[in-house]
Protein backbone atom coordinates (compact mmCIF):
# COMPACT_ATOMS: atom_id res chain seq x y z
CA UNK A 1 0.00 0.00 0.00
CA UNK A 2 1.48 3.62 -1.01
CA UNK A 3 0.35 6.78 0.46
CA UNK A 4 0.33 10.08 -1.29
CA UNK A 5 -0.60 13.00 -0.03
CA UNK A 6 -2.13 16.25 -1.17
CA UNK A 7 -0.33 19.75 -0.99
CA UNK A 8 -1.91 22.49 -0.52
CA UNK A 9 -3.94 20.67 2.38
CA UNK A 10 -5.63 21.24 6.10
CA UNK A 11 -5.67 24.84 7.59
CA UNK A 12 -6.31 27.86 5.56
CA UNK A 13 -5.58 31.84 6.43
CA UNK A 14 -8.95 32.16 7.29
CA UNK A 15 -9.24 29.67 9.83
CA UNK A 16 -5.96 30.10 11.08
CA UNK A 17 -7.08 33.59 11.98
CA UNK A 18 -10.24 32.24 13.71
CA UNK A 19 -7.97 30.11 15.74
CA UNK A 20 -5.59 32.24 16.37
CA UNK A 21 -8.72 35.12 17.60
CA UNK A 22 -9.76 33.08 20.36
CA UNK A 23 -6.62 31.87 21.62
CA UNK A 24 -5.37 35.67 21.65
CA UNK A 25 -8.41 36.33 23.42
CA UNK A 26 -8.15 34.10 26.18
CA UNK A 27 -4.60 35.60 26.72
CA UNK A 28 -5.70 38.59 27.20
CA UNK A 29 -8.86 38.31 28.74
CA UNK A 30 -8.80 35.12 30.76
CA UNK A 31 -11.11 32.30 30.36
CA UNK A 32 -13.66 32.35 29.83
CA UNK A 33 -14.22 33.64 26.63
CA UNK A 34 -17.46 32.99 24.39
CA UNK A 35 -17.91 32.08 21.10
CA UNK A 36 -20.71 32.17 18.69
CA UNK A 37 -21.13 28.88 16.91
CA UNK A 38 -18.48 26.63 16.46
CA UNK A 39 -15.27 28.85 15.03
CA UNK A 40 -14.32 26.22 12.44
CA UNK A 41 -15.88 22.95 11.75
CA UNK A 42 -13.53 20.58 13.43
CA UNK A 43 -14.66 18.93 16.88
CA UNK A 44 -10.39 18.49 17.55
CA UNK A 45 -9.91 22.48 17.21
CA UNK A 46 -12.83 23.25 19.19
CA UNK A 47 -12.32 20.73 22.28
CA UNK A 48 -8.81 22.06 22.15
CA UNK A 49 -10.29 25.25 22.77
CA UNK A 50 -13.07 24.76 24.89
CA UNK A 51 -10.08 23.29 26.89
CA UNK A 52 -8.41 26.42 27.29
CA UNK A 53 -11.45 28.40 28.19
CA UNK A 54 -13.39 29.18 25.18
CA UNK A 55 -17.44 28.91 25.83
CA UNK A 56 -19.54 27.71 23.01
CA UNK A 57 -22.89 29.27 22.14
CA UNK A 58 -25.37 29.48 19.36
CA UNK A 59 -27.16 32.32 21.12
CA UNK A 60 -25.83 35.35 22.02
CA UNK A 61 -28.46 35.67 24.89
CA UNK A 62 -25.90 32.98 26.42
CA UNK A 63 -23.34 35.68 26.75
CA UNK A 64 -23.10 38.13 29.99
CA UNK A 65 -23.45 40.81 29.13
CA UNK A 66 -19.74 43.29 28.35
CA UNK A 67 -18.41 39.84 28.14
CA UNK A 68 -15.55 39.04 25.40
CA UNK A 69 -17.25 36.92 22.20
CA UNK A 70 -15.49 35.77 19.25
CA UNK A 71 -17.63 35.61 15.81
CA UNK A 72 -17.09 32.45 13.97
CA UNK A 73 -15.00 32.62 10.59
CA UNK A 74 -18.12 31.71 8.69
CA UNK A 75 -19.49 35.28 9.45
CA UNK A 76 -22.42 36.53 11.28
CA UNK A 77 -26.27 38.23 10.02
CA UNK A 78 -26.00 41.81 10.68
CA UNK A 79 -28.97 41.16 13.28
CA UNK A 80 -26.34 39.63 15.04
CA UNK A 81 -23.48 42.33 15.23
CA UNK A 82 -26.47 44.90 16.37
CA UNK A 83 -27.34 42.88 19.35
CA UNK A 84 -24.23 42.29 19.90
CA UNK A 85 -23.81 46.29 19.92
CA UNK A 86 -26.65 46.57 21.89
CA UNK A 87 -25.61 44.08 24.20
CA UNK A 88 -22.23 45.84 25.14
CA UNK A 89 -20.41 42.82 24.04
CA UNK A 90 -16.51 43.06 23.59
CA UNK A 91 -16.85 41.50 20.17
CA UNK A 92 -13.86 40.35 17.84
CA UNK A 93 -15.28 39.62 14.51
CA UNK A 94 -13.20 36.51 12.83
CA UNK A 95 -15.34 35.78 9.69
CA UNK A 96 -13.07 35.39 7.12
CA UNK A 97 -11.74 38.66 4.94
CA UNK A 98 -13.01 36.36 2.07
CA UNK A 99 -16.37 35.82 3.48
CA UNK A 100 -16.48 39.46 4.43
CA UNK A 101 -15.93 40.15 0.98
CA UNK A 102 -19.13 38.42 -0.28
CA UNK A 103 -21.15 40.66 2.87
CA UNK A 104 -19.91 43.73 1.49
CA UNK A 105 -20.94 42.84 -2.37
CA UNK A 106 -24.75 42.43 -1.34
CA UNK A 107 -24.48 45.63 0.24
CA UNK A 108 -23.26 46.97 -2.30
CA UNK A 109 -25.50 45.02 -4.89
CA UNK A 110 -28.58 46.07 -3.17
CA UNK A 111 -27.68 49.65 -2.85
CA UNK A 112 -27.15 50.06 -6.19
CA UNK A 113 -30.60 48.71 -6.68
CA UNK A 114 -30.14 45.27 -7.70
CA UNK A 115 -31.81 41.95 -6.70
CA UNK A 116 -28.93 39.30 -5.55
CA UNK A 117 -28.28 35.64 -6.11
CA UNK A 118 -26.52 34.13 -3.62
CA UNK A 119 -25.36 30.20 -4.69
CA UNK A 120 -24.94 28.20 -1.62
CA UNK A 121 -26.12 25.15 0.54
CA UNK A 122 -29.48 26.14 3.28
CA UNK A 123 -28.50 25.59 6.51
CA UNK A 124 -24.77 26.75 6.04
CA UNK A 125 -23.67 29.44 8.73
CA UNK A 126 -21.75 31.64 5.80
CA UNK A 127 -24.96 31.34 3.40
CA UNK A 128 -26.99 32.23 6.76
CA UNK A 129 -24.68 35.23 7.49
CA UNK A 130 -24.58 36.14 3.99
CA UNK A 131 -28.47 36.11 3.57
CA UNK A 132 -28.69 38.08 6.63
CA UNK A 133 -26.47 41.60 5.49
CA UNK A 134 -29.48 43.11 4.03
CA UNK A 135 -33.23 43.10 5.11
CA UNK A 136 -34.69 41.78 1.83
CA UNK A 137 -34.12 41.21 -2.30
CA UNK A 138 -31.28 38.29 -1.77
CA UNK A 139 -32.41 34.64 -2.72
CA UNK A 140 -30.76 31.79 -2.27
CA UNK A 141 -29.81 29.36 -5.23
CA UNK A 142 -29.01 26.02 -5.17
CA UNK A 143 -30.09 24.20 -7.69
CA UNK A 144 -30.81 25.15 -11.81
CA UNK A 145 -34.88 24.34 -10.50
CA UNK A 146 -34.33 27.46 -8.05
CA UNK A 147 -33.85 29.84 -11.38
CA UNK A 148 -36.97 29.22 -12.12
CA UNK A 149 -38.53 30.20 -9.44
CA UNK A 150 -36.67 33.06 -7.37
CA UNK A 151 -39.16 35.79 -7.75
CA UNK A 152 -36.83 38.29 -9.53
CA UNK A 153 -38.43 41.28 -10.47
CA UNK A 154 -36.36 42.54 -13.29
CA UNK A 155 -34.26 41.04 -15.32
CA UNK A 156 -31.92 43.74 -15.99
CA UNK A 157 -31.15 44.46 -12.64
CA UNK A 158 -30.05 40.96 -11.27
CA UNK A 159 -26.75 40.01 -9.61
CA UNK A 160 -25.23 36.98 -7.88
CA UNK A 161 -22.74 36.17 -5.72
CA UNK A 162 -21.36 32.68 -4.25
CA UNK A 163 -20.43 31.06 -0.79
CA UNK A 164 -17.04 30.60 -0.57
CA UNK A 165 -16.42 26.89 -0.01
CA UNK A 166 -18.67 25.52 -2.93
CA UNK A 167 -17.40 22.78 -5.60
CA UNK A 168 -15.56 25.23 -8.43
CA UNK A 169 -16.54 23.18 -11.08
CA UNK A 170 -20.88 22.80 -9.94
CA UNK A 171 -20.17 26.85 -9.16
CA UNK A 172 -19.07 27.73 -12.69
CA UNK A 173 -22.11 25.35 -14.43
CA UNK A 174 -24.73 27.11 -12.47
CA UNK A 175 -23.51 30.25 -12.78
CA UNK A 176 -23.80 29.49 -16.73
CA UNK A 177 -26.91 28.21 -16.11
CA UNK A 178 -28.11 31.62 -14.10
CA UNK A 179 -26.37 33.77 -17.26
CA UNK A 180 -28.19 31.70 -19.60
CA UNK A 181 -31.68 32.18 -17.41
CA UNK A 182 -30.55 36.56 -16.94
CA UNK A 183 -28.48 37.02 -19.74
CA UNK A 184 -27.33 40.70 -17.56
CA UNK A 185 -26.90 39.63 -14.37
CA UNK A 186 -23.71 41.08 -12.97
CA UNK A 187 -20.90 38.88 -10.71
CA UNK A 188 -18.43 39.69 -8.63
CA UNK A 189 -15.05 41.50 -10.31
CA UNK A 190 -13.31 38.38 -8.67
CA UNK A 191 -14.23 34.54 -8.07
CA UNK A 192 -15.94 34.38 -4.83
CA UNK A 193 -15.14 30.94 -4.34
CA UNK A 194 -11.79 31.24 -1.97
CA UNK A 195 -8.36 30.46 -3.50
CA UNK A 196 -7.41 27.48 -0.69
CA UNK A 197 -11.06 25.71 -1.66
CA UNK A 198 -9.93 25.95 -5.34
CA UNK A 199 -5.71 25.02 -4.26
CA UNK A 200 -7.54 21.57 -2.33
CA UNK A 201 -9.91 21.14 -4.92
CA UNK A 202 -7.39 20.71 -7.52
CA UNK A 203 -4.97 18.97 -5.32
CA UNK A 204 -7.45 16.03 -5.22
CA UNK A 205 -8.48 16.11 -8.53
CA UNK A 206 -4.76 15.27 -8.93
CA UNK A 207 -4.98 12.10 -6.16
CA UNK A 208 -7.80 10.64 -7.93
CA UNK A 209 -6.15 10.62 -10.74
CA UNK A 210 -3.59 7.98 -10.42
CA UNK A 211 -5.12 7.00 -6.79
CA UNK A 212 -7.22 3.79 -5.87
CA UNK A 213 -8.91 5.36 -2.94
CA UNK A 214 -9.01 8.93 -1.66
CA UNK A 215 -9.64 9.80 2.04
CA UNK A 216 -10.59 13.11 2.94
CA UNK A 217 -10.03 14.01 6.98
CA UNK A 218 -12.10 16.66 7.94
CA UNK A 219 -15.71 17.15 10.04
CA UNK A 220 -19.00 15.81 8.32
CA UNK A 221 -20.48 19.67 8.95
CA UNK A 222 -17.35 21.14 6.65
CA UNK A 223 -18.71 22.42 3.44
CA UNK A 224 -15.41 22.19 1.79
CA UNK A 225 -14.23 18.82 3.03
CA UNK A 226 -17.25 17.82 1.32
CA UNK A 227 -16.85 18.67 -1.39
CA UNK A 228 -13.51 17.27 -1.73
CA UNK A 229 -14.94 13.89 -1.22
CA UNK A 230 -17.63 14.66 -3.54
CA UNK A 231 -14.93 15.56 -6.64
CA UNK A 232 -12.76 12.31 -5.62
CA UNK A 233 -16.16 9.88 -6.14
CA UNK A 234 -17.06 12.26 -9.29
CA UNK A 235 -14.09 10.84 -10.99
CA UNK A 236 -15.05 7.34 -10.09
CA UNK A 237 -12.76 6.69 -7.66
CA UNK A 238 -13.91 5.28 -3.88
CA UNK A 239 -13.87 8.13 -1.60
CA UNK A 240 -14.11 8.17 2.20
CA UNK A 241 -14.29 11.22 4.79
CA UNK A 242 -13.06 10.55 8.24
CA UNK A 243 -12.55 12.95 11.36
CA UNK A 244 -9.76 11.03 12.45
CA UNK A 245 -7.83 7.60 11.89
CA UNK A 246 -10.26 5.89 14.11
CA UNK A 247 -12.96 6.37 11.90
CA UNK A 248 -11.29 4.42 9.03
CA UNK A 249 -12.10 1.27 8.06
CA UNK A 250 -9.64 -1.98 6.83
CA UNK A 251 -11.81 -3.22 4.18
CA UNK A 252 -11.56 0.02 2.37
CA UNK A 253 -7.73 -0.59 1.72
CA UNK A 254 -6.13 -3.54 -0.38
CA UNK A 255 -2.37 -4.02 0.27
CA UNK A 256 -1.35 -3.01 -3.02
CA UNK A 257 -3.81 0.11 -3.46
CA UNK A 258 -2.44 3.70 -3.79
CA UNK A 259 -3.73 5.83 -1.46
CA UNK A 260 -4.91 9.37 -1.41
CA UNK A 261 -4.85 11.88 1.89
CA UNK A 262 -5.99 15.06 1.27
CA UNK A 263 -7.72 17.16 4.21
CA UNK A 264 -10.70 19.82 4.73
CA UNK A 265 -9.55 23.46 5.31
CA UNK A 266 -10.58 23.60 8.67
CA UNK A 267 -8.56 20.31 9.59
CA UNK A 268 -5.38 20.11 11.77
CA UNK A 269 -2.03 18.50 10.17
CA UNK A 270 -2.25 16.01 13.70
CA UNK A 271 -5.05 14.13 12.32
CA UNK A 272 -3.81 13.94 8.59
CA UNK A 273 -0.47 12.35 10.55
CA UNK A 274 -2.78 10.00 12.55
CA UNK A 275 -4.48 8.64 9.34
CA UNK A 276 -0.89 8.16 7.55
CA UNK A 277 0.24 6.33 10.88
CA UNK A 278 -2.65 4.21 11.07
CA UNK A 279 -1.94 3.00 7.47
CA UNK A 280 1.27 2.29 7.97
CA UNK A 281 0.00 -0.17 10.82
CA UNK A 282 -1.85 -1.90 7.90
CA UNK A 283 0.94 -1.91 5.89
CA UNK A 284 1.52 1.18 4.05
CA UNK A 285 5.24 1.42 2.83
CA UNK A 286 5.86 4.67 1.00
CA UNK A 287 4.85 8.29 1.67
CA UNK A 288 5.14 10.50 -0.64
CA UNK A 289 4.40 14.57 -0.68
CA UNK A 290 2.40 15.60 -3.85
CA UNK A 291 3.89 18.65 -5.25
CA UNK A 292 1.33 21.71 -5.08
CA UNK A 293 1.43 25.77 -4.93
CA UNK A 294 2.84 27.24 -2.19
CA UNK A 295 0.47 29.00 0.35
CA UNK A 296 1.87 32.21 1.51
CA UNK A 297 -1.66 33.99 2.65
CA UNK A 298 -1.88 35.46 6.50
CA UNK A 299 -4.82 37.86 7.76
CA UNK A 300 -4.11 39.83 10.31
CA UNK A 301 -5.53 39.30 13.51
CA UNK A 302 -9.42 41.55 14.23
CA UNK A 303 -8.44 45.36 14.53
CA UNK A 304 -10.58 45.48 17.92
CA UNK A 305 -8.11 42.52 19.39
CA UNK A 306 -4.84 43.97 18.31
CA UNK A 307 -5.68 47.44 20.08
CA UNK A 308 -6.52 45.91 23.18
CA UNK A 309 -3.15 43.77 23.28
CA UNK A 310 -1.09 46.88 22.15
CA UNK A 311 -2.67 49.08 25.23
CA UNK A 312 -1.80 46.29 27.84
CA UNK A 313 2.04 46.24 26.57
Amino acid sequence: MRIYVANPRGFCAGVERAIATVERALEEFGAPVYVRHEVVHNKTVVENLRAQGAVFVEDLADVPARAPVVFSAHGVARAVTEEARERALTVFDATCPLVSKVHKEVVLWRQAGYQCLLIGHTGHPEVEGTLGQVSDGVYLIETEDDLNTVPVQDPARVAYVTQTTLSVEDTARLIEALRARFPQARGPRTDDICYATQNRQDAVRTLAGHCDVVVVVGSAHSSNANRLRELAAGMGVPAYLVEGAERLERAWFTQNAAVGITAGASTPEHAVQAVICRLREWGAYLVEEEKGPVETVVFSLPKALKRVAERRS
